[in-house]
């Protein structure tokens, strides 16, 4: 009988230690359900991933938000919505969409962008983009006649800045007394870019220039050889560009050799 009696008790001691362990797996049993603690991790999870700190008001928010979820899908189950074609198809695109980004995550991890192919890239970018700069200042008018009477006034001796202020028809520049900042000679129409180019540091157009948007009278204020970001600067940008065209020619190779018919 005592011998019994101590196993019963084991026993009791046994189940009650499951309990326990069942109890510290789960965050809630709702309705007699448990509601595994793997949802709130799941939960905080894409939170992190969306850039915002699961803080501990925010981790009991998510304990909140996963019991709440479970209770209002008991409702939906409840009423028999899982079984509408409606509720299979979202489900079905909803897995694609899951399986998905999965299998680009892991493409990405088994597939990284290197540091050769890092200093590769910024080096094409080099080449494409060195050249020159110029500070240029400008006066826009409508007529030939106003743009002729304005080089006649500054060669006499006139403030250019004063002239755009008062005269330019472009709104931007004209505020800053014609100042167009630095900017290469193609951010520029074709016509401007090739007197801009023509000119000597200092020096004034001595015709007026026409374009699309009227007449300018140009002057080249300085020149210097273009300013590029350091690769430091511009490594993670390059690297997410070269993230991106990786995984496009993922994609791309994939469906080339998918067999569609």
């Amino acid at each position: 009988m005592k011998n019994k009696l101590v196993s019963g008790l084991a026993l009791a001691a046994f189940l009650g230690g499951m309990s326990v362990a069942a109890v510290a797996q789960n965050v809630a049993i709702v309705n007699g359900k448990a509601v595994p603690l793997t949802r709130v991790e799941a939960l905080s999870q894409q939170v992190e991933r969306s850039g915002r700190p699961v803080t501990p008001e925010m981790q009991q928010q998510i304990r909140e938000e996963v019991i709440a979820r479970e209770v209002f899908m008991q409702e939906a189950q409840k009423q028999g919505l899982d079984t509408t074609a409606d509720f299979k198809n979202q489900m079905e695109l909803a897995r694609q969409a899951i399986l998905i980004r999965e299998l680009f995550a892991n493409y990405e991890k088994t597939s990284p962008v290197t540091d050769a192919e890092i200093q590769a890239e910024y080096d094409k970018f080099v080449a494409a983009n060195a050249g020159k700069e110029y500070r240029a200042s400008h006066i826009l008018v409508e007529k030939e006649t106003e743009a002729q009477a304005i080089i006649a006034q500054l060669k006499k001796g006139a403030k250019f800045a004063e002239i755009a202020k008062q005269s330019s028809k472009d709104p931007g520049s004209g505020a800053r007394g014609g100042d167009l900042d630095w900017a290469p000679a193609d951010s520029y129409v074709a016509e401007f870019a090739s007197a801009l180019t023509a000119l000597s540091k200092g020096q004034l157009t001595d015709t007026p220039v026409k374009s699309q948007f009227g007449y300018h009278v140009i002057r080249l204020d300085d020149v210097r050889a273009t300013e590029l970001p350091k690769l430091e600067d511009v490594k993670p940008q390059v690297a997410q560009q070269l993230r991106q065209q990786k995984l496009v020619k993922y994609q791309e190779a994939l469906r080339a050799k998918a067999k569609i018919e």
